[in-house]
């Protein structure tokens, strides 16, 4: 005779409604894992992600690689269950990627902002490192600063303090290391003549040991071809270092990989400083399965790198623009650099 097996409905209840709730109850979580990852010496859809006008590129072998972190919001508790278990991916609650102050919109307008100017920023550091013109000038005077009424909108900026400058950087820098009270000279070229211009440092809000003198800045590039970026739906501000070598790269003679397979991370100031960035282990797994054989690191997240690090992936620890084009041109030639071990 055939048995059937019929489960008692008081078991079975519960683990229906388990199911229903694991496959549809939503948890305020997201999945952070490795996102999609850009050559930026190549194209997208026929599309070269970084596009000079106005000027042959230099030819450019290998790769370097920007790398991005994924994030995979409005996660079922069963979806939450499996992205733990996988080992692959990394929760995090949801209110640190979308603050509830803000809108899915808003979030995502804001990271295309920061992207936009990474952009810039990256563009101004290789300009910068390959020693092209690039004009600082006064973008802005506050009311009521220490500068209203002495500097002017539109004012280029050659000094501050007899010191030569050509970042905003530099000028905060130097505003910033001076006393407030004390007077500081800027010398600018206004309407065609040379001026110094005497202004008494006030403080910085928020920090009134710094010095301050209410202007903003802006750096314009004067040379005579323009830099595109053509990649859409991306946002954050760590794709700028490795912008900033592709732009010194298509300028230059050479391949600064050496024709390796480079992929890194990390923001970028018009200075040519690299900062940290955020996803530095997923990012990481992103480039191993991409291939890569070195991956840049800013200095900031060396120990976090190393606590994910892959097999077969040097780890190079970078400063700024400058350091990591030196570190390249050594490890591609079988020599040293600065790294995370």
């Amino acid at each position: 005779m055939n048995r059937r097996l019929v489960m008692p409905l008081a078991v079975l209840l519960p683990v229906v409604v388990l199911a229903v709730l694991a496959f549809n109850v939503r948890v305020p979580y997201v999945a952070l894992g490795p996102g999609p990852t850009f050559n930026t010496l190549g194209d997208v859809d026929g599309t070269p992600v970084i596009e000079l006008e106005g000027t042959e590129p230099d030819p450019t072998t290998g790769e370097l690689v920007m790398t991005t972190v994924g994030v995979t919001d409005n996660l079922t508790l069963a979806q939450t269950f499996l992205a733990w278990f996988s080992g692959r991916y990394g929760l995090a609650p949801r209110e640190q990627v979308y603050p509830p102050t803000r809108s899915k919109d808003e979030v995502k307008a804001a990271d295309h902002a920061q992207f936009a100017q990474s952009e810039r920023s990256a563009e101004l550091a290789a300009l910068h490192y390959l020693d092209m013109p690039v004009t600082l000038r006064v973008a802005q005077v506050a009311d009521d600063a220490p500068a209203t009424d002495l500097l002017q909108q539109g004012d280029r900026i050659l000094a501050v303090g007899g010191n030569t400058v050509s970042t905003a950087g530099q000028v905060q820098r130097a505003v910033g290391d001076t006393e407030p009270g004390s007077d500081l000279e800027i010398t600018v070229e206004r309407d065609g003549s040379e001026e110094v211009v005497p202004v008494t440092v006030g403080e910085r809000p928020g920090d009134p040991d710094k010095g301050f003198l209410g202007i903003g800045t802006e750096e314009t590039p004067e040379v005579p071809f323009t830099v595109s970026f053509n990649l859409a739906d991306v946002g954050g501000p760590s794709a700028g270092l490795m912008f900033s070598l592709a732009v010194v790269d298509k300028l230059s003679p050479g391949a600064l990989n050496g024709g390796a397979h480079v992929a890194g991370t990390g923001t970028i100031d018009s200075d040519g400083v690299v900062g940290p960035i955020g996803g530095i282990t997923h990012k990481l797994t992103a480039a191993e399965e991409g291939g890569a054989e070195f991956f840049l690191v800013p200095a900031d997240n060396c120990a976090e790198a190393l606590s994910g690090a892959p097999d077969g992936v040097r780890l190079i620890e970078v400063e700024t623009l400058e350091g990591a084009i030196d570190a390249l041109a050594s490890v591609t030639s079988g020599g040293d650099a600065p790294t995370c071990d």
